[in-house]
């Protein structure tokens, strides 16, 4: 038996969460949700990750067990499932085909690995728990109050927070309890005094007349013998919504409610539900008398309902909880982690005003809000408004949140040294300004909390170019900044909408940088939900705000993540459920928006936010401008018909999979008469206009050489080493320049610091990356600071043709290393974590000499370009490379040098 490391993997979704076992003889590497309590997928997916730096190792089979006790599981009885030796390299996708599994139901679950290079010990087990199944499993009923109360600005849309309370006792020993929660919009659960959850706003977002999604947790150690009280706090969220005026454009569901149950398993056998029910007490006279996430939250000390969740506390004055209509949507349980405080950011500087406020700088633009500690008098009003940038005279500057208050107002309740942060909004901000604190401004009395989803970082990147590890960097933080249940556009002004259209590569690039396979299944599903029964998909999802434009390349987002899912995991599944709503809308479109010469006339935005021509030129002017384009919209179609193919063909319908070709061959043939001008340029000869039919290949193979070289005679000559792309022709400038044989240019573009580029955002302050190429002249109308559409295919471009990391098979099974060894980048260090673990790629450039270092996970293999075609000029480990029963010589189509190896770490120098 080998004592290697087995990490297990559980998959929540179509492709989903990871559950980690303890491993036999490594560290515990625990990655987004860890033996869950509640899914409600009946065959997920198990999965393990081989935990061995030794080379070529191979699974060839496994052997999993699956059980409903922990004393079967020690027993190798696998009463639920008990695969057999199973002969297969499968490790990420291995359905489970056991026995029907009911409510609350808890499994046990093992493998043991067979590989080439022998067989592993058992792994230690792991769990996952079944969640309510059903709706009637619901006990209790939604309880809440649909009604404005005095502390309740109706004109405004502001409301106090809502307090519900229930005592009761615990007779027995309590064997185990568990705590079902659906409190909309958000809410936060305690007992007997004390929080239950590390989770923040939760829970996610969905349109919650769709789905909603609720939390579980593990209240054994709460509960002691004797009496017990329940708290509940409810906010608003997107559920009572943040503006009321527009009720036209902005969805909104009512008054905060509560659906809870307490499941309790006594020692003895017996069983007990505690349920929301009108036996409950509720009052909205509390310390949080508004709460709004554009807005911010006021928070009145003096009202503090101090013991409100403890035993005991005089209610007298609450009043009974009312019934309340149900939401609609259907019940799930949550399946990515949720937002928590991911990091405390202390202030880099505090300066004291000659106006007596303090102004805060914590060095760094992102998303949360600011833990404070004040003493004062009772009464005292301290004010802290958010910002992400100063005006000329150094004030904070506000005009681009809109409406947005982001504002908190905290009102000091006693003499004493008190510590609050809010619990139900969030800013997004670099600069804090308090007013009326007459403290001591001391920097650790000023936490900045950074609030996202919790998702693992498992992508790193460092280069020997500094600007391009900062870009690097700045994306991290932005992404970061904007995952909030749903990816978010910004994070600070009257907006934070989950456009479509910010995301359809950008994710793709994210997924290097997180793990965020959940996070995107989730949201697949709320733009699946959104889908009309025409076919028609939303612009924003879930339709927070009522916007079906009916164009192709906002929603057509919704095919391309479907494949970077695919791409990345490998799991059909998420095609297989997402097929028929992509197949209705893109009929839809077809049929609605073709014209007689076979082109697909409607576009929405065109490409969005190109930049003005010069910094000058683009001064105080509003962004917002729609230039609709029938050729943005005929070759994303195009693109999205190629994919349609795609799926179809791993579904194995081979019908729809010749439709999808044969309307693809005619729109090629209609694209090129419309918008080819025979002179190299399409369209308005714009550079967007050549890009994608170069990337797309819509371009006719005798006119590619044209079409490449005017490409590159807009970025040399007529931008002067610059791209002119908004959101669309960003998407794919890198990669259709470094397939194009032009990776140094698209090495220009990434390092650039004059206007346009990621380094003139750099130069000029920027610590996330601007909506805008002009963001620091545009008008502030639409001026986000912290956006991540303008990343395009740039994170793609750096971990698969920097670092040469890139799935070719199976996601990540087979991996293509084909690094772009640019003149004037010295090195490159790069790791992502897949699936089958940590693939790695280090190389530096010094004289003639090229050292590359290479870790491959097991159970993979990796395709390696070498930039020679002299096999005696590599070495690896010092040795002269030869076939052996690790490295196999063969040749790519340039007469290259290209190395097959399997498993481990190897350490080439190529001499060039």
């Amino acid at each position: 038996m080998r004592s290697w490391s087995i990490f297990l993997v559980l998959f929540l979704t179509v492709v989903s969460g990871h559950i980690v076992a303890n491993p036999i003889a490594a560290d515990l590497r625990c990655e987004l949700l860890s033996n869950p309590l509640a899914i409600d997928v009946l065959q997920p997916r198990l999965g393990w990750k081989i935990g061995t730096s030794e080379r070529n190792v191979m699974q060839q089979a496994y052997h999993v067990i699956v059980a409903s006790s922990m004393e079967n599981m020690n027993n190798d009885i696998g009463d639920l499932w008990d695969s057999g030796k199973t002969v297969s390299s499968n490790s990420t996708n291995v359905i489970y085909q056991g026995k029907g599994l009911a409510s609350r139901a808890k499994v046990y679950w093992k493998v043991k690995v067979f590989t080439n290079a022998g067989t592993s010990d058992w792994s230690t087990p792991a769990t996952w728990t079944m969640g309510l199944l059903y709706y009637k499993d619901w006990t209790g009923r939604w309880i809440g109050f649909d009604q404005y109360f005095e502390n309740d600005d109706e004109a405004t849309g502001q409301l106090a927070a809502r307090y519900f309370r229930k005592e009761f006792t615990v007779q027995k020993k309590v064997k185990q309890a568990t705590a079902y929660m659906m409190g909309l919009g958000l809410y936060e659960l305690q007992i007997n005094g004390q929080k239950i959850g590390e989770q923040v706003l939760a829970p996610v977002p969905t349109d919650y007349t769709k789905n909603i999604q609720y939390n579980v947790f593990d209240v054994t150690a709460a509960l002691k013998k004797g009496q017990q009280a329940l708290g509940i706090i409810l906010g608003n969220g997107r559920f009572y919504a943040m503006r009321q005026a527009k009720p036209y454009k902005v969805k909104t569901f009512g008054f905060p409610k509560v659906q809870f149950q307490l499941m309790i398993t006594y020692e003895d056998g017996t069983s007990e539900i505690i349920k929301t029910d009108d036996s409950w007490k509720g009052t909205a006279d509390g310390p949080i008398t508004a709460n709004n996430e554009y807005d911010g939250e006021i928070y009145d000390a003096r009202k503090e309902l101090i013991g409100w969740s403890t035993v005991g506390y005089e209610d007298g004055s609450w009043q009974r909880a009312a019934y309340v209509q149900e939401p609609g949507g259907t019940y799930e349980a949550q399946r990515i982690g949720g937002m928590k405080v991911m990091q405390d950011i202390q202030p880099v500087s505090i300066v004291k005003k000659e106006d007596g406020k303090y102004l805060i700088d914590y060095g760094q633009n992102f998303s949360g809000w600011v833990k404070m500690r004040v003493k004062g008098k009772p009464g005292q009003q301290v004010t802290l408004r958010f910002a992400e940038s100063l005006d000329e005279n150094g004030n904070l500057f506000t005009t681009n949140l809109r409406d947005a208050k982001a504002t908190d107002i905290y009102i000091i309740g006693s003499d004493q040294q008190e510590e609050w942060e809010p619990r139900f909004t969030y800013h997004g901000f670099r600069y804090l300004e308090v007013e009326g604190y007459a403290d001591v401004a001391l920097k650790e009395n000023f936490i900045g909390r950074f609030v996202y989803d919790d998702i693992p970082t498992i992508g790193r990147f460092s280069s020997s170019n500094t600007l391009l590890n900062q870009i690097h960097q700045n994306a991290w933080w932005g992404i970061a900044s904007n995952y909030k249940g749903i990816p978010v556009d910004c994070p600070q002004r009257n907006e934070r909408q989950p456009w479509l259209g910010d995301r359809p590569t950008s994710a793709y690039g994210e997924s290097f940088l997180f793990d965020n396979v959940n996070f995107y299944n989730k949201w697949l599903e709320d733009i699946r939900l959104s889908q009309k029964e025409d076919g028609a998909i939303p612009d924003v999802a879930p339709a927070f705000w009522r916007y079906y434009s009916d164009n192709i390349s906002w929603p057509g987002t919704y095919v391309m993540i479907v494949d970077m899912l695919y791409q990345q995991s490998a799991d059909t599944r998420v095609v297989a459920k997402h097929y028929e709503a992509m197949k209705k809308w893109m009929d839809y479109m077809r049929i609605r928006y073709s014209n007689e010469k076979g082109i697909i006339t409607k576009d929405s935005y065109g490409d969005w936010c190109f930049p003005p021509v010069t910094i000058e030129e683009g001064r105080g002017k509003i962004a917002d401008k729609k230039y609709p384009s029938a050729l943005i919209s005929s070759a994303y179609y195009y693109h999205l018909l190629n994919l349609m193919t795609k799926f179809s063909g791993l579904l194995g319908n081979a019908a729809d999979s010749v439709r999808f070709e044969e309307v693809a061959k005619q729109l090629k043939q209609d694209f090129n008469r419309t918008f080819y001008n025979g002179d190299g340029n399409y369209g308005t000869k714009s550079l967007t206009d050549n890009l994608l039919p170069m990337y797309f290949g819509l371009v006719e193979e005798h006119e590619k050489t044209k079409l490449a070289n005017r490409i590159v005679e807009i970025i040399e000559k007529e931008n002067k080493g610059h791209l002119s792309t908004g959101v669309v022709g960003t998407q794919w400038i890198m990669r259709t320049l470094t397939n194009m044989g032009r990776a140094d240019l698209a090495y220009r573009l990434a390092t650039n610091t004059t206007y346009p580029s990621w380094g003139y955002m750099v130069e000029n302050g920027a610590t996330t990356i601007w909506e805008l190429w002009n963001g620091n002249t545009a008008h502030p109308k639409m001026n986000s600071q912290n956006h991540v559409m303008m990343l395009g295919d740039l994170l793609i471009w750096y971990y698969e043709h920097l670092a040469g990391i890139k799935s070719a098979e199976n996601g990540f099974q087979t991996i293509e290393m084909k690094p772009e060894f640019i003149t004037g980048l010295q090195h490159v260090d790069a790791t992502y974590t897949s699936l089958y673990g940590e693939i790695g790629s280090n190389w530096r450039k010094s004289k003639n000499v090229t050292e590359w270092i290479i870790r491959i996970p097991a159970n993979t293999k990796a395709s390696v370009f070498m930039p020679v075609s002299d096999v005696k000029a590599i070495t690896e480990n010092g040795k002269a490379l030869l076939p052996n029963n690790t490295i196999q010589i063969d040749r790519d189509d340039k007469g290259n040098v290209l190395l097959v190896i399997g498993s481990g770490e190897y350490h080439f120098k190529i001499k060039r």
